[in-house]
């Protein structure tokens, strides 16, 4: 039965290593800010050192902030045969008044004499001397032994001795770390348990995940007498990343039982939030937090959970601040329909006439190309369509486009010919491309008529081939994506011309967002 563990988040160092991640001191401060909300026991963050003034720079700030985490600064020993007094970047850890400093040692054999090019005793002498120099200076040291697991099984002893070396010098936690993710979680689990009867301290797992191991191999180090889990939001690290502290958390709460102090709610929250910092892709399929983790295709699927949602639910996606969605496509059945005209506020019964034209429709288009599951304004539309609600707010009447190529600029112009009522509305732009010049001509003659079109972008265009064998003359998918008072939606046309498909894209979200706010709500 696992006890209270202790959260070690290191997202603001391992996870900024991760290849196209690069905080600025400001996203730092605001990522701490949040994982100190959520409850992280302790921040690390960053490796203060003479060449990176930025790092020294976070910890002044991070003082200002009041945060209940505890601070770490990240280090190393010192070189071999110097004195700690000698070594600059170990005296910085202690200039910048961290609340605690983890410092990592070597514990792989392999490391010390092909990497440091020291010997064993030497390696020994600089672990002791750099934790008893900063435990002199009055801070608590955690110790990373770095690739621990590696170590031990290649010379059992000696890695055991670089931890008895820490431990005797002060150090307060030994974390064991699978520094190339190489371990299985058998082999983490018998070390792990090795250790805790050999060393009688406080012990820490640090896993990578370059084999999918990482949360298997934190959660079975805990399971063998680990104390504190060291991880990543999202599993940002180098490489393949760290252990995902998402999943670690939700396992830990929702399997395990363990009480770990977090605002659980808050997980999808600052999982998205460090995704958009680090202008990283969200993973739409990330266990607990993605945006699929609870969303149901097919049509089995989709009906026994909205009877019973535990036949295919391990627990309430609202625990984490997630939500469940049940999707319409090809595969899905009439409760999947059902759900969803609820969803948009339509009234509908599962065994009308208008439910089964519905379903009928959808699936005729999906043949055609069209996948709703990332667009649902436009399936929303094909409710709305199918049940004759009205929808004329305008109609294209007609629209040109343009594109110049002269003095090697390329420039695109479009006329648009709109008919509002027993109005004819005809006006024209200037964009980057047709598209783009159609969409900014189109915007502008329905402000004349809708100036709350005004409050609409576009944050996302994106083009698909659906018959790739065909070359450019496939048929292609275009979503749009719009954003509007905090919102967002998105729609899909498919045409085998990229313009044609883009139109039908650009004026099914314009016409969904003027339903939203003439309309009040879909199907009021």
């Amino acid at each position: 039965m696992l006890k209270k563990i202790e959260l070690y988040d290191t997202t603001l160092r391992d996870g900024n290593q991760a290849v196209e991640v690069n905080f600025s001191v400001n996203d730092k401060i605001k990522i701490a800010k949040k994982l100190s909300e959520l409850g992280i026991h302790y921040i690390e963050g960053g490796w203060p050192n003479v060449t990176n003034k930025a790092e020294v720079e976070f910890f002044k700030k991070a003082k200002k902030e009041n945060l209940k985490s505890k601070i770490a600064a990240f280090g190393v020993t010192i070189k071999p045969n110097t004195e700690p007094d000698e070594d600059k970047n170990l005296n910085l850890l202690i200039e910048v008044e961290p609340d605690l400093i983890t410092l990592m040692g070597k514990a792989w054999s392999f490391h010390v004499t092909k990497v440091l090019n020291t010997t064993f005793e030497e390696n020994l002498k600089m672990v002791f001397k750099s934790i008893i120099y900063l435990k002199n200076h009055d801070y608590e040291v955690f110790f990373d032994a770095e690739h621990f697991y590696d170590g031990f099984k290649e010379n059992k002893d000696y890695a055991l001795k670089v931890l008895k070396t820490a431990f005797e010098a002060g150090a307060s936690k030994l974390i064991l770390c699978d520094t190339r993710g190489s371990s299985l979680p058998k082999e983490v689990y018998e070390v792990t348990r090795n250790v805790k009867n050999e060393v009688k301290a406080e012990l820490g797992v640090h896993a990578h995940n370059d084999r999918g191991l990482a949360t298997a191999n934190s959660l079975l180090a805990l399971e063998a007498g680990a104390i504190q889990v060291q991880g990543t939001i999202n599993g940002l690290g180098e490489r393949c990343g760290n252990a995902d502290l998402i999943e670690i958390i939700g396992n830990l709460e929702l399997s395990y039982g363990v009480k770990t102090g977090v605002f659980l709610k808050k997980l999808t929250e600052i999982s998205n939030y460090v995704y958009e910092i680090a202008n990283v892709p969200r993973d739409n399929y990330q266990p607990f937090v993605g945006k699929f983790a609870f969303t149901h295709k097919g049509g089995i699927h989709g009906d026994a959970v909205m009877k019973c949602p535990e036949s295919y639910e391990a627990f309430d996606p609202s625990k984490i601040g997630n939500k469940r969605e049940i999707t319409v496509s090809s595969q899905a059945g009439l409760s999947n329909l059902v759900f969803k005209a609820q969803e948009f506020g339509f009234n509908l019964n599962k065994n009308s006439l208008e439910a089964k034209k519905i379903l009928e429709k959808i699936k005729a288009m999906e043949s055609m190309g069209y996948h709703f599951e990332n667009a649902e304004a436009s399936l929303a539309l094909v409710f709305a369509r199918e049940l004759g609600i009205n929808l004329n707010y305008f109609n294209l009447a007609g629209w040109r486009a343009f594109v110049l190529n002269q003095d090697e600029s390329i420039s695109a112009e479009s006329m648009v010919k709109l008919k509002v009522g027993n109005k004819i509305i005809i006006t024209a732009a200037e964009g980057n491309g047709p598209v783009n010049a159609f969409d900014v001509a189109l915007r502008k003659a329905l402000k004349k008529q809708y100036p709350e079109i005004s409050k609409v972008s576009l944050v996302g265009y994106r083009v698909k081939e659906i018959d790739v064998e065909k070359g450019t003359a496939a048929a292609v998918q275009v979503f749009i994506e719009f954003k509007a008072n905090g919102e967002r939606w998105s729609t899909v046309g498919v045409s085998s011309n990229i313009l044609k498909a883009s139109e039908e894209a650009l004026v099914d979200g314009y016409i969904y967002y003027l339903y939203k706010i003439l309309g009040k709500k879909l199907g009021s």
